[in-house]
């Protein structure tokens, strides 16, 4: 009897086939795309603030240093809130936190169609589209990663890098021709829309740990219990600030990241466009260019992960600073009223470095501070948006000034040169 209930297994192996069919797609490929679309959106948000200048500054009469203090405040927040939201997401999940960092920005973009006050845009963009996207921010994909991947963490890292980059460069067509042809509102409004859309695949579909729906992580040998809820997590974001602050790898993480976000979100995607349109390039065609960054952004972040994978992520960090200073020094004298061969040149080349820097910075995090690396790793993120707040207003406050952008690309370029030193001196925990 016993052998008559096993025949059909030992005698039809036909039967069984598709089940590994049906589970070819390991659960945590969807939870990384919804990831995906989620740090998209949030790019998305990020993108708008440079289409802002100009309309808000003839609508309101408002000084460029003002309109770039909300852009400040958005950057700064951003970073300071994504190692706050990795230890939430250890407390009450990637799915409550997402979805309630999604559910801000949209109330802040709206907030921001009613304003009639500088006070009022510090707010709405500054502080609660500021905070919502810092917690869809790189902590989050470092969470993602942490959770739901033993293989390829480097990749997946890369792709969703590429992802919030791409949020931020492929919306920019878009949203300048609604800002050129209806008003800068309606873009606005686009966004709420996005979030609209994006918010119930969240809710769906994201999940919080493997364990959820019963499964190893993707390459893991074993399945893995989901851990008890982490009470106090904004203690535990601290006390992971202040373990880690006593070492030096942090300070030079930091310092390096600080100046990625100088040389990325501070002064490429606050304030290119206003420059290319200073030298008489029509807003949409700069608007363009940004976004054919946001598509070599892709390539360079996924290429940089595989790289990380196999090689020391110090040096790695090291070419990317000193090319992309290089890029930067030489853009004042690429700036024309069209988009010639020089410029596509330093479109593509600044593409492939600009977000490249993320998987090593992720990784060194990884090998110093094991299980806090995704807090430590929001951390050293709140340098980087520090440091692009720093160059928003300051990117504003030379136009004010001098009348150009020019000395902002040269000031920032040669930073990138002092970013490439200190990565070499980070030293790598010994390998026994």
């Amino acid at each position: 009897m016993r052998q008559s209930l096993r025949s059909p297994q030992q005698h039809c192996p036909a039967r069984r086939q598709p089940l590994p069919v049906r589970n070819r797609v390991h659960r945590a490929w969807p939870v990384a795309g919804v990831a995906a679309l989620a740090v998209i959106t949030a790019g998305a948000f990020t993108t708008l603030a440079g289409l802002l200048v100009g309309p808000l500054h003839r609508e309101f009469g408002w000084s460029r240093s003002t309109i770039g203090l909300a852009s400040s405040v958005n950057m700064v927040l951003y970073g300071l809130t994504a190692p706050f939201a990795a230890a939430l997401m250890d407390r009450f999940g990637m799915r409550r936190v997402v979805g309630t960092a999604l559910a801000l920005v949209a109330f802040g973009a709206l907030w921001t169609t009613v304003m009639t006050a500088p006070w009022q845009f510090v707010l709405a963009w500054g502080v609660l589209v500021g905070a919502g996207c810092g917690s869809m921010a790189l902590a989050f994909a470092a969470t993602v990663t942490q959770r739901w991947f033993v293989r390829r963490r480097g990749l997946v890292t890369g792709v969703l890098t590429a992802a919030g980059v791409f949020g931020q460069f492929a919306f920019l067509p878009l949203l300048s021709r609604v800002v050129e042809r209806f008003a800068w509102r309606t873009a606005a409004l686009t966004l709420v829309v996005a979030v609209t859309v994006v918010l119930p695949l969240v809710l769906l579909l994201l999940r919080d740990h493997p364990a959820d729906v019963g499964v190893r992580a993707y390459g893991a040998g074993e399945f893995t219990a989901r851990p008890a809820s982490a009470p106090g997590a904004a203690r535990r974001t601290v006390r992971a600030l202040l373990r880690s602050a006593r070492t030096g790898p942090f300070w030079l993480l930091a310092a390096t990241f600080a100046i990625c976000g100088a040389s990325t979100n501070g002064v490429m995607w606050t304030h290119f466009t206003p420059a290319a349109h200073d030298h008489g390039m029509p807003a949409t065609v700069a608007s363009s260019l940004l976004a054919m960054i946001g598509v070599f952004n892709v390539v360079g972040a996924v290429a940089s992960g595989r790289l990380t994978d196999r090689f020391d992520p110090r040096r790695l960090l090291a070419a990317y600073f000193a090319l992309r200073g290089l890029t930067l020094l030489a853009l004042p004298l690429l700036m024309t009223a069209t988009a010639g061969p020089p410029m596509v040149t330093f479109v593509v080349l600044f593409g492939l470095l600009d977000v490249a820097t993320v998987p090593p910075t992720l990784a060194l995090c990884r090998e110093l501070y094991g299980g806090d690396s995704a807090i430590v790793f929001g951390w050293v993120g709140a340098a980087h948006q520090l440091g692009a707040g720093i160059a928003a207003f300051a990117g504003g406050a030379a136009r004010d000034a001098f009348g150009s952008y020019d000395p902002l690309w040269v000031g920032v370029g040669a930073l990138c040169g002092a970013g490439a030193l200190l990565a070499l001196t980070v030293v790598r925990p010994s390998r026994t």
